[in-house]
């Protein structure tokens, strides 16, 4: 497919990011807001009687529909003014077309292309066959690779520049949960480059710990007979 014949490629901006522009997505008020509490681990082994690519090709369309569906929820503030470029953290993200031609395009089009490559791939039955017998193709894998690059690349970008704004619509939660179930099973099979995500691992390393238990509750006991330390019991986090 054309779009596979071109690649995007990464590099640092050389800007430092101001002062004001902390990563606001690492504070603990928004990082310990997930919409499952449970280990993710458990969600992305893959099960015994299931072939490999099969759950590689069902994962790998959910998480598109799932990351497209993430970035919608912003599409309104990330606009060629406001996101002149594809950045995350210090990186830039550049577009080359079938050709080799490097573009640099702004946010909204790239993830543009993204997506609209990534759909094109997913509903292929060539290449993501739905029916009963239908091989996958030898290069199935490296494609999956392809795509689960791109989508990182999006979800990079919603946090560094669309944090504030999924904030304010209350999906911080459901951020957070998509992302760290994706980061988890991209390692399981290795399908990111760690290269790559290298520029999120502050993130991931929180994200892809499961959350601390809830403060234990204090014994109750009469009035007269509690003592400082049932009444000042912290919880190490």
């Amino acid at each position: 497919m054309d779009w596979l014949m071109g690649k995007t490629k990464t590099k640092p901006n050389g800007k430092k990011p101001p002062a004001e522009e902390k990563k606001l997505y690492l504070e603990p008020e928004y990082t310990k807001i997930r919409v499952v509490d449970f280990d993710l681990k458990e969600l992305v082994v893959l099960p015994r009687e299931i072939d490999l690519n099969e759950w590689l090709a069902s994962n790998t369309t959910t998480f598109f529909n799932l990351i497209n569906l993430q970035y919608s929820t912003i599409s309104e503030f990330c606009t060629g003014e406001t996101c002149q470029a594809m950045t995350a953290c210090n990186t830039t993200y550049y577009w080359y077309d079938e050709k080799g031609k490097k573009t640099k395009c702004t946010a909204p089009q790239y993830v543009d292309f993204v997506m609209s490559a990534c759909q094109k791939l997913v509903t292929d039955e060539e290449i993501f066959p739905t029916k009963y017998g239908k091989e996958f193709p030898n290069s199935f894998e490296s494609l999956v690779k392809k795509i689960c690059r791109y989508l990182f690349h999006v979800l990079a970008h919603l946090y560094f520049s669309h944090f504030k704004e999924t904030v304010a619509l209350d999906l911080q939660g459901h951020l957070n949960t998509l992302y760290a179930h994706f980061i988890v099973f991209v390692r399981e099979f290795n399908l990111v480059d760690p290269k790559e995500t290298c520029i999120m691992d502050d993130l991931s390393e929180i994200l892809c710990s499961p959350l601390p238990p809830p403060p234990a509750a204090a014994p109750s006991a009469p009035a007269s007979t509690s003592s400082p330390s049932s009444q000042n019991h912290v919880t190490e986090r």
